[in-house]
């Protein structure tokens, strides 16, 4: 049933806004070293503009790099059943209509850095029919309840709020309708609300390394504490290098010109050129240099800790340092095989909600069997990195030393899309087509030819006809 004014406007004030706000606090900090506004290296009270300066310097947005690693090895491509292909075109089609071969993208992103982030699926129409609307939310702009969120598909309610100057605009979803409030009185007011029907509170989550309890823990938050001592070692080596980083020159012995204010010792300070010789009439002064601070402890313990993020975030060390030298084809794959795998477990999780949502707009636009089609799933892209040669031969030899059906394995080649397939199969039909009519001719040809040497052919004298 639809809920009251009364029950919305106290079931946002009371739950859904406490929980959504009590939210923001974690997702903002999570944000900050996710993009590039780290929170910066801590320096004494009273740090001059120039060290705040070096401590902006020494940020680097080490876990976008880490995100975006994963984030480029995931792309949907497909969507395929057991049962036949009719399972398949609607949901398709309903992905393709709302461009989410683009928008897939950020999906992915947004839970790979936050933990979990939303996809909503709500009955639109196009053309004058009933269509399924998909969009993907941001996290830090809409918060799911869910009555076990370990175990659960679907929330009980979804809460998006989009802030407009002091007021917000709120919309609450359940398994009945969407509702509209506002804050422009200091309270959520319900402005109005429209019935979906669907049954289920059209809302899919996306998660990140889910647990048995429920917990989320994303690509970003359990390695700030990393990416932050890296950001000290640069800071470290930074102001080491401003301050530190030449010879200074000494003199022992040398006496202050008398009644020189300090302005103009300061005008007259000795300027050193490269081919100057100093000399001294004080045959007791003394000329020396203090050594500079070696920079190759910091670039070592920088690079050591760099290593560390590489190994807690199973990321190649060659994508966070960009060093790749020398390396053979096995010995490239081996320095993946930790990012492969990693790459499989999460792309699971996503496969699930990319199908949990399809089902759902399947749902929308009618057609129950797909709705109902549990077999059913996404297909990844292969991203993986080889040469075309090398993938078509192990492709080739799948198909002559294991039987597999050659039209199987389109798919599998190195940035091939579904598109490229479907065409593929296209013309294939095609030429099928066009073979089957010459093999019909070439039969039909040699019928004519048999019956009219038995019905007609002069005897040539042997028995035999000409």
């Amino acid at each position: 049933m639809v809920m009251s004014r009364s029950d919305v406007e106290e079931l946002t004030k009371d739950q859904l806004l406490p929980i959504w706000e009590g939210e923001q606090e974690r997702l903002d900090r999570i944000d900050r070293w996710y993009r590039w506004q780290h929170d910066p290296v801590k320096t004494p009270r009273g740090a001059t503009p120039e060290l705040k300066a070096l401590v902006e310097l020494s940020k680097t947005p080490w876990l976008n790099l880490v995100v975006s690693t994963i984030a480029q090895t995931m792309y949907v491509d497909g969507y395929r059943s057991p049962n036949g292909e009719q399972f398949t075109v609607v949901p398709w089609r309903a992905w393709q209509r709302n461009d989410f071969d683009a928008r897939q993208l950020a999906i992915h992103r947004g839970a790979l850095a936050y933990g979990y982030s939303y996809a909503t699926a709500m009955p639109g129409e196009v053309d004058g029919e009933r269509a399924a609307v998909l969009r993907g939310v941001s996290p830090r702009r809409m918060q799911a309840v869910y009555a076990d969120p370990a175990e659960d598909d679907w929330p009980m309610y979804a809460v998006r709020v989009e802030r407009n100057g002091r007021a917000q605009m709120i919309r609450v979803l359940d398994d009945e309708a969407e509702y509209w409030l506002t804050t422009e009185r200091g309270q959520p007011e319900l402005i109005e609300y429209r019935t979906h029907g669907l049954g289920v509170c059209p809302v899919v989550r996306y998660w990140d390394h889910r647990d048995l309890d429920g917990r989320t823990p994303g690509e970003v938050e359990p390695y700030i504490p990393v990416a932050a001592r890296i950001n000290k070692t640069a800071f470290d080596r930074m102001m080491t290098q401003h301050y530190a980083s030449w010879k200074v020159r000494t003199i022992a012995g040398m006496v202050r010109p008398e009644g020189a204010s300090d302005a103009e010792v300061q005008q007259k300070k000795l300027q050193l050129r490269q081919d100057d010789i100093l000399i001294a009439e004080d045959p007791d002064t003394k000329f020396g240099t203090l050594d500079e601070t070696p920079l190759d402890g910091f670039i070592r313990a920088w690079e050591s800790d760099i290593e560390a993020l590489a190994a807690v975030t199973q990321t190649p060390t060659h994508a966070l340092t960009g060093k790749l030298i020398n390396l053979s084809a096995e010995a490239l794959a081996a320095a993946r095989a930790a990012l492969v795998q990693k790459v499989v477990e999460i792309r699971t999780g996503y496969g699930k909600g990319h199908g949990q949502l399809l089902r759902l707009a399947a749902f929308i636009e009618g057609d129950e069997a797909a709705a109902t089609d549990f077999e059913a799933h996404v297909t990844w892209q292969d991203m993986e990195i080889r040469s075309l040669s090398q993938a078509v031969d192990a492709l080739g030899k799948g198909v002559q030393m294991l039987q597999i059906p050659p039209r199987a394995l389109w798919p599998r080649i190195p940035g091939v899309t579904k598109a490229d397939v479907d065409e593929w199969a296209r013309m294939a039909e095609e030429d099928d087509s066009v073979g089957a009519l010459l093999d019909e001719l070439r039969a039909q040809s040699e019928a004519a030819a048999v019956d009219a040497a038995a019905v007609g052919a002069p005897d040539g004298g042997d028995g035999r006809g000409v």
